[in-house]
């Protein structure tokens, strides 16, 4: 049984100073860390629908794809299409090396502006905690329900709890997951067990969003 870190987790960030716009901001806010890679123009990796910018706001997204699909690049350029500063809500837990070296990938490609709160399960708490108005992106959704099941966590009552914290949502909000459920039916229980809960979530979280949008090959289809 692998254990899940639980309790307040640390905010982090990849920009040397604070940007201008967090002087409004609380003072738990801390920055580190090397000065980042400048931002792509949303505008050139974002080609779909309405640009956040012009949404109106809380807007809630919900951007699905499979592994190495785009779908993290193009959930991070629908944000920082928006006014810095961002808050990064990180779902993975790194258990290995190589798991470890993924999130330093993830971390070292965001440019600064980007503030990373690290929190595997309980992703409602960082949102009643951000100050309100602020955008968010949730990556993902899927590694948070890993999390919770590994934890034994009631699964029904967190995704529940979840979904009546987004339907209260105060803020440009941009949700990522996994679309699990399109290759073969997996041969143990917990694996179909997986596979259907993140296949439940997702139908949830999209009957709410303003926005759904399907990323394969880097490409995004909107579909909601």
């Amino acid at each position: 049984m692998f254990g899940c870190r639980l309790g307040r987790a640390v905010w982090l960030d990849r920009s040397p100073v604070p940007p201008p716009s967090l002087a409004d901001l609380p003072g738990r806010f801390p920055f580190r860390g090397p000065p980042a890679m400048p931002c792509i123009a949303p505008e050139v990796v974002t080609p779909m629908g309405m640009p956040l910018a012009s949404a109106p706001r809380p807007f809630l997204s919900l951007i699905l794809g499979g592994a190495r699909s785009g779908k993290s690049r193009t959930a991070e350029a629908r944000i920082t299409s928006l006014p810095q500063p961002w808050i990064y809500l990180a779902t993975c837990e790194p258990r290995d090396d190589e798991m470890a070296e993924r999130v330093a990938h993830h971390r070292d490609r965001r440019c600064g502006g980007w503030i990373t709160r690290e929190e595997p399960i309980d992703i409602v708490e960082v949102l009643d905690d951000a100050p309100p108005g602020v955008p968010m992106l949730i990556d993902c959704l899927t590694l948070w329900l890993t999390n919770v099941m590994l934890a034994e966590y009631d699964v029904s009552g967190e995704c529940d709890r979840l979904i009546t914290r987004l339907e209260a949502n105060d803020r440009p909000l941009v949700v990522v997951s996994n679309e699990v459920g399109l290759g073969i039916v997996p041969d143990n229980a917990l694996a179909r067990t997986f596979r259907d809960q993140a296949g439940l979530i997702n139908q949830r979280v999209a009957a709410i969003a303003d926005e759904v949008v399907m990323v394969a090959a880097g490409l995004p289809l909107k579909l909601k």
